[in-house]
């Protein structure tokens, strides 16, 4: 496929620079320019976690936005794609370059955001809360259908070119459903981003594909400081028993895509095996909902991202054979009356918005009921407050008090820890002059850098917000 290229006058050097993600885990953006002026955004991902970086998502493109060429999404989660609705908001009107299964849960993603944004301006100002009257949403839902019509589906392994000097390849990150590692040639050099990194044994994606030889690569660290634990399922039956012996209910913030599907295959395991008693299990979240019947649809077809003897289970993977779904508000709202013992997972996964902090209001003060977070909490996030130890969550305005159980479960995790990570580096063809370990909070980052330094003998940095480099 091609693409002409308009670009801005070229210097004769491939440059990168960070335009996010650099000394913090969340806003995902990297710009390449190639010696033509041609210019491309690798994710366009939104600020979460502290009101400092919250604010973030509100300062201007740094770059003139009509000089971009093209944006490549490695994924579809919202710290890689939730600012694109904001960039076309800003005149970005090109394509989105993402795989098929991008193409398909990226829409998901963005309508939820672009609905949670609009209810949060609406509540913002009926409650008076906010200095700006009246108080604006970020982007609206015309921002993110005008975003998701400009999604291009490239398939994995195949290059993408346009103008003269640049090409893009996508191949299996293993992450999520349609995550992609994102190499990109900008004339002579080569720049390969990792996205996010699964792991080996996710039990529905194969694994990540190892990275092509390159100049640079840039790679995360979310978990750069952290090896996780063997995935082991008698951990989580464990905590949900105990739980559930006690009376109590396990309400797990899960983010609505992957970990959801992930959990529910995990609990239908558990559950057939008698590990786990078979209770309701509620999904309430209509993105989980929806992401659900995409990640069928992909089982069912065969998806070459799903793992063969997934597809070849002719059974429902992700159907514990207790499941209700919640479609409404309705049905949400009355979730939480004279509840037995049951498991309910509800966005969102850090307990930053969704129906979740509804049923945390009614079930974090109750000491038999158990919130498992099972994927990482950003600082700032009440999640990660749960994790710290707190005492009461502020939700609505108001405290909650925290009496229940609260658990963390890293080996349910979908991202690579710090062995995964280097392990994946490790098996690039050649060195590259350089490594860039980003995303991560800084002693992850930190961490990650002084591995990749001492075990693989690699130029390793942690780059600052806004540092540019030649490639």
């Amino acid at each position: 496929m091609t693409n002409t290229s308009t670009g801005v006058p070229g210097s004769g050097e491939t440059t990168l620079r960070f335009l996010g993600a650099a000394g913090t885990v969340t806003g995902s953006r990297f710009l390449v320019t190639a010696p033509s002026g041609a210019r491309i955004l690798v994710d366009c991902g939104m600020y979460q976690g502290r009101r400092e970086l919250r604010r973030r998502n509100w300062e201007p493109f740094p770059v003139p936005v009509g000089t971009l060429d093209a944006v490549v999404l490695s994924h579809a989660h919202l710290d890689h794609c939730g600012w694109l609705p904001r960039l076309v908001r800003s005149g970005y009107s090109r394509p989105v370059l993402c795989s098929p299964g991008t193409a398909r849960v990226a829409p998901i993603v963005l309508r939820d955001a672009a609905h949670l944004q609009e209810e949060d301006a609406d509540h913002a100002g009926r409650m008076g809360s906010s200095r700006h009257r009246p108080p604006l949403p970020l982007f609206d839902s015309s921002d993110a259908e005008k975003a998701i019509a400009l999604l291009t589906p490239v398939p994995i392994g195949e290059p993408w070119t346009f103008g003269r000097d640049v090409s893009v390849v996508l191949r299996n990150a293993g992450h999520i459903l349609g995550s992609s590692t994102v190499e990109l040639r900008a004339g002579r050099r080569g720049v390969v981003f990792s996205g996010d990194l699964g792991r080996q044994d996710h039990p529905l994606l194969v694994p990540p594909d190892p990275p092509p030889a390159c100049d640079a690569v840039v790679v995360e660290s979310t978990y750069g400081d952290t090896t996780h634990p063997p995935r082991t399922p008698h951990r989580l039956a464990e905590r949900v028993v105990r739980a559930l012996d006690r009376g109590g209910v396990v309400l797990i913030p899960a983010f609505a895509v992957d970990r959801t599907p992930v959990l529910l295959m995990e609990l239908r395991s558990l559950m057939r095996s008698g590990a786990v008693p078979s209770v309701p299990v509620y999904v309430d979240s209509p993105m989980a909902l929806a992401a659900l019947d995409v990640y069928r649809t992909a089982v069912r077809t065969r998806d070459p991202q799903v793992r063969p003897e997934i597809a070849a289970d002719p059974g429902d993977p992700f159907d514990p054979g207790t499941l209700h779904v919640v479609p409404g508000p309705q049905e949400s709202a009355t979730l939480d009356r004279d509840l037995g013992p049951a498991i309910v997972i509800s966005a969102s996964g850090m307990a930053t918005g969704g129906r979740v902090l509804h049923h945390l209001v009614h079930m974090a003060p109750d000491p038999r009921n158990l919130i498992l977070l099972p994927g990482f909490q950003v600082a700032g996030t009440r999640g990660r407050e749960l994790l710290d130890g707190a005492t009461a969550l502020k939700i609505f305005g108001r405290y909650v008090r925290v009496r229940a159980e609260v658990a963390g479960l890293d080996d349910l995790s979908a991202h690579a820890d710090s062995d995964g990570l280097v392990r994946w580096l490790r098996s690039a063809p050649a060195r590259p002059s350089a490594c860039f370990v980003v995303h991560g909070e800084p002693a992850a980052s930190a961490a990650l850098a002084a591995r990749i330094d001492g075990d693989l003998g690699w130029c390793a940095v942690v780059p600052r917000l806004g540092e540019q480099v030649l490639v």
